[in-house]
């Protein structure tokens, strides 16, 4: 089984918006974000629901409950081994929001076209 090593996708001025929203959590929430991104990191690609859904357009959610409620951090693979946590919210409805499906799947490709020239993971 391949081990994953996690990354967040940095903005053109470095920002790293998903770890922004991870730090903006609850502290008890932001301790199961960790322990779920273990699991990721353990399992890689083979990590099951209710931790991970892949959910189109080779973008995944990594998927856990905090005070705030439903939690959602996105991301895709990159290359082997490696996953880019693009953006994360508190889910308010059973589908995921179209426009945050959409901000991972422009992130991961502005990420591939600037890092392996447009490439597939």
């Amino acid at each position: 089984m391949q081990k994953v090593v996690c990354y967040y996708y940095p903005t053109s001025s470095n920002r790293a918006l998903a770890k922004e929203f991870i730090d903006s959590l609850d502290f008890k929430t932001q301790r199961k974000f960790f322990f779920v991104k273990g699991l990721l990191e353990e399992f890689g690609r083979d990590l099951p629901m209710p931790h991970a859904k892949y959910i189109g357009d080779d973008i995944f959610e990594l998927r856990f409950k905090g005070i705030e409620g439903a939690i959602r951090v996105l991301y895709f693979f990159y290359h082997v081994g490696k996953v880019i946590f693009t953006n994360g919210f508190v889910k308010k409805s059973d589908k995921t929001p179209a426009r945050e499906k959409e901000l991972a799947a422009e992130r991961r490709k502005r990420f591939l076209n600037e890092n392996i020239g447009g490439g597939k993971s």
